[in-house]
């Protein structure tokens, strides 16, 4: 069968209107014996009987149907910052960009014969994330007491073959800082990030995406979970921790603790709220006394990424770029071939600037100017 009742919502639509399968069936003109049916998955409503029991239960039609996964269908990823939550229709939105993305596959300068390696068995159990932290970081080429740098993860990026696509969603307007999509048909990864987000939260939103990037078997919450554990592992490894530690321990006084803390963020370009709660990790695993800044980090960490610019920012001097610089900056920054492959695509196959507009998520004007800089 291509598709099923959707039990769970039908028999909860029964219990709120008040229906038993007795009255369901009378109320459909159908036997009890099709609604016994219905009820035990054995079979579904003929279209015209479907449309009558979601009338009947003020349902959607759509509602009381539950379609197979499809093997092709695009695994998105993000996770709403502050207050906002995540809907279907930011998902259903973010799935359509990942069907668009699709025709982009064949156009990637990528190994078509070899699959990038992901974790065997991917948790945030601390000595284990740790270990793949490790790993990652010597992969790179950076030692455990040293800083990550945005070329670093760049350059970690193109290794596992994702593509990096750049995008200015504003600092506002947007409620997600970057937006992970997987196309299981075609093996490739797609990582949107937006150039309007301040520098601390964009180094940790890259780390973030590698961590999907190496666990791409994992869903929902478990994957954001894994993914946060991870980023913040890799920017802030546990012997930087331990030598936070070591000098904030050395301390009472909590104000003092507190400049320190945003004294070592600064120094790797992080969030406080990222060397707190690594120093806190650091602490329990190891049977230490943690430190007690409470909610004053989150303050803190709200200072300090005022004093920053955002990347966009810092890229284009405060002005809005120019399509020709931004495309250029896209390749040459972040050593990623979307634009090229998109100019390819745009070129054989004449598509116009609603298919950019679609695919970046943008408005329909900056759609234009890029099509028109491409074309």
């Amino acid at each position: 069968m291509s598709k099923s009742l959707n039990l769970d919502v039908l028999k909860r639509g029964m219990d709120e209107a008040g229906l038993n399968p007795a009255r369901l069936a009378k109320n459909l003109d159908v036997s009890r014996e099709a609604v016994s049916k219905w009820l035990n998955g054995e079979s579904i409503p003929r279209p015209d009987k479907l449309l009558k029991l979601a009338l009947l239960l003020g349902l959607k039609f759509d509602q009381l149907i539950s379609r197979p996964d499809d093997a092709r269908e695009p695994v998105v990823a993000f996770r709403k910052h502050g207050a906002h939550k995540t809907t279907a229709q930011h998902i259903d939105r973010a799935k359509e960009m990942g069907r668009l993305l699709r025709p982009l596959a064949q156009y990637l300068p990528f190994d078509e014969l070899i699959r990038p390696a992901t974790l065997k068995q991917p948790s945030c159990e601390y000595s284990y994330i740790q270990k793949v932290a490790a790993k990652i970081r010597q992969e790179i080429g950076v030692a455990q007491s040293d800083r990550l740098d945005f070329h670093h993860l760049i350059k970690k990026f193109r290794e596992l073959q994702a593509v990096l696509i750049p995008v200015l969603w504003g600092k506002k307007d947007r409620h997600e800082n970057a937006l992970h999509i997987y196309l299981p048909d075609s093996l490739t990864t797609w990582v949107y990030l937006n150039l309007d987000s301040e520098v601390h939260d964009f180094k940790f939103w890259m780390a973030h995406e590698l961590g999907h990037i190496h666990a791409p078997s994992l869903r929902g919450d478990e994957a954001e979970d894994l993914a946060d554990t991870f980023a913040a592992a890799l920017l802030f490894p546990e012997t930087l921790a331990a030598q936070a530690y070591q000098v904030l321990a050395a301390t009472g006084n909590k104000g003092t603790q507190m400049n320190r803390v945003k004294e070592i963020a600064e120094t790797h370009v992080i969030s406080p709220i990222t060397v707190y709660f690594e120093v806190n990790k650091y602490a329990k695993q190891h049977g230490l006394r943690e430190l007690t800044l409470g909610n004053a980090i989150f303050g803190a960490a709200k200072n300090l990424s005022k004093v920053y610019f955002t990347v966009s920012e810092s890229l284009f001097d405060g002005v809005k770029p120019e399509p020709a610089r931004y495309l250029e900056m896209v390749e040459q920054q972040f050593d990623s071939p979307f634009f090229s492959a998109l100019k390819q695509y745009l070129g054989q196959n004449a598509k116009g600037a609603g298919y950019i507009h679609s695919v970046l998520d943008t408005s329909l004007l900056d759609a234009k100017t890029l099509h028109a800089a491409l074309i």
